[in-house]
């Protein structure tokens, strides 16, 4: 039961912070916000959320922002899910690395392609005496 709360909330908390970055995306001119995933600890005290951004090379500014920002955004926060919660928890932003991670994946991948066609294209060509 206490896993199905959890769940519940992070879900909320991750609905939640995409809106209000949504509404909030003229800070950030030409970048693209999205929330993740939201992971919060048992006692409800402390919710990390973990932030895509697109482009990639806005995404120290972006995550700094956030991390200064952060008592701002707790305090809107809590003004939107105060009937669903009783402690509004604190907010860590992480920048969420799985598209990264993704990326170097398929780069290897590619590589090792290339590097097996060319492998097969010199055992296919004759040897010449």
């Amino acid at each position: 039961m206490e896993n199905t709360r959890l769940n519940r909330i992070e879900r909320l908390l991750q609905k939640e912070l995409g809106d209000m970055f949504i509404h909030v995306s003229s800070t950030f001119k030409g970048t693209i916000l999205s929330v993740s995933e939201v992971r919060i600890s048992p006692d409800l005290s402390v919710a990390k959320a973990y932030i895509s951004v697109f482009p990639q090379s806005q995404s120290e500014y972006v995550i700094e922002t956030l991390k200064n920002s952060s008592r701002s955004i707790r305090y809107e926060l809590g003004k939107r899910i105060k009937n669903q919660v009783r402690v509004i928890p604190e907010l860590i932003f992480k920048l969420d690395e799985t598209l990264d991670k993704l990326e170097t994946i398929d780069r290897l991948l590619a590589i090792d392609r290339d590097a097996v066609n060319a492998a097969e294209e010199n055992d296919s060509e004759p040897e010449k005496d």
